[in-house]
């Protein structure tokens, strides 16, 4: 037997015999041998995690022995029913993990959702997605979506070997029923999602829980630095928004008065600048709620509520105009875009939202801060951590952070017609 799987052995065996002095488990551990006779990585039961008061996870003393024993089990939250071990564990397929190298790509089955995947007239993102992509460039690959109607398609997929991975919120019926790992995306931190709007079980599901794919997948969402990457990025998918009551009539009444008055307006600066025309009407609602007159304390005007440098740069001559001040808004955001154009989508688009607000140098610079740690500086996630951690030293970045926000959500509620 391989040393380091010995200590392995050793050690989670030390660990189970002392179980019940433990609080963060309450699942057995045991080693299965293969046909050859040696060990296989243990399979560990789902564990039930200490319920916490804390509405986001926190890096703490008592949280890292709860990391370190998820990271050393590896697999600690997957899950498989034990009719399902003959044929999950011991396979003579190849790795998924070692095909996803050999492609350079990992294939995710999912469905669309507001927790999972939105995809509508060019624009891929989502809470799911982004934390799948996040993963898959840790990898060093690409991520493709195959996309289903069901969770039962994207598992059936993901069993007849069509994808290397699935996202769903598949109910624990249907992933038991399905014979596959699967993980809580939060780690078991289901707070992190509901207080958000998302779905509290969003899921990964792989064919073995054996695969490097899967014990690698389990130590990343599970490693305490990416707990708080999670619940920050669960905060820019907050559901929650049009929810409220006031903000939903409020919004229902500004598409139904205001919007038809302005309509062909956005469509034809839309076409224009090539920018899809509810992603304008988005913005123009979060400027303005679509009011053309509207002016602010500090002087910007205007349905897209440009600013007198800006519209004359933009060449705008008059901000009240809603012809002229939503084509000064398209222009502006084409010039953001373009100024990130080295950044992919679709975190181009929040990059040049955030920058519509903010400015680019205060993004660039931001990048550049993350760049010098080592992080990804052109993944909107670590921008948004970035404005998140610094909140508190610079109230732009809050404004910031609610702006590009409120307008994902103002766009996919265009996008899906709920209003």
């Amino acid at each position: 037997m391989d040393t380091s799987m010995l200590r392995l052995r050793n050690w989670i065996n030390h660990k189970n015999n002392h179980r019940k002095n433990t609080q963060c488990f309450t699942s057995n551990v045991f080693s299965i041998p293969s046909s050859n006779g040696k060990y296989v990585l243990p399979f560990i039961a789902p564990p039930k995690l200490i319920q916490t008061d804390s509405k986001r996870p926190k890096v703490k003393k008592k949280f890292a022995k709860l990391k370190m024993l998820m990271q050393i089990s590896s697999i600690a939250l997957l899950s498989l029913p034990a009719q399902s071990l003959t044929t999950a564990l011991f396979t003579n397929e190849e790795d998924a993990y070692d095909s996803v190298l050999a492609a350079n790509t990992l294939t995710l089955a999912s469905v669309k959702g507001n927790s999972t995947y939105f995809s509508t007239d060019r624009f891929e993102h989502g809470f799911g997605y982004d934390i799948a992509r996040s993963y898959a460039y840790t990898l060093g690959v690409e991520l493709v979506v195959k996309e289903f109607q069901t969770d039962a398609e994207a598992l059936n997929a993901l069993r007849d070997g069509d994808a290397d991975m699935a996202l769903t919120t598949a109910s624990t019926k249907l992933l038991t029923e399905s014979g596959l790992a699967s993980m809580n995306i939060s780690c078991g931190y289901d707070s992190t999602l509901v207080d958000n709007g998302l779905h509290p079980k969003t899921n990964w599901s792989f064919r073995s829980n054996a695969d490097p794919l899967a014990i690698k997948a389990s130590h990343y969402i599970c490693d305490d630095g990416q707990l708080v990457n999670t619940a920050k990025i669960a905060n820019f998918y907050d559901q929650t928004l049009l929810e409220d009551d006031y903000n939903r009539k409020h919004f229902e009444k500004a598409l139904t008065t205001n919007l038809p008055s302005y309509k062909s307006s956005f469509q034809k600066q839309a076409n224009i600048y090539n920018h899809d025309w509810q992603l304008l009407v988005a913005m123009g609602y979060q400027e303005s709620h679509l009011n053309a007159n509207a002016t602010s304390p500090t002087g910007v005007r205007g349905l897209m509520m440009l600013t007198n440098n800006t519209a004359k740069a933009m060449g705008v001559s008059d901000r009240v105009d809603p012809y002229q001040s939503i084509g000064g808004g398209a222009r502006y955001l084409e010039q953001m875009k373009e100024t990130f154009s080295e950044v992919p989508n679709p975190d181009r688009l929040w990059f040049a939202l955030a920058s519509y607000n903010m400015g680019p140098n205060a993004i660039k610079d931001i990048q550049q801060k993350l760049a010098n740690k080592g992080q990804n500086p052109n993944s909107w996630a670590n921008v948004y951590a970035y404005m998140s951690n610094n909140a508190i030293h610079n109230s732009r970045y809050t404004q910031c952070m609610h702006y590009v926000t409120n307008i994902r959500s103002y766009l996919e509620t265009l996008k899906t017609r709920t209003v």
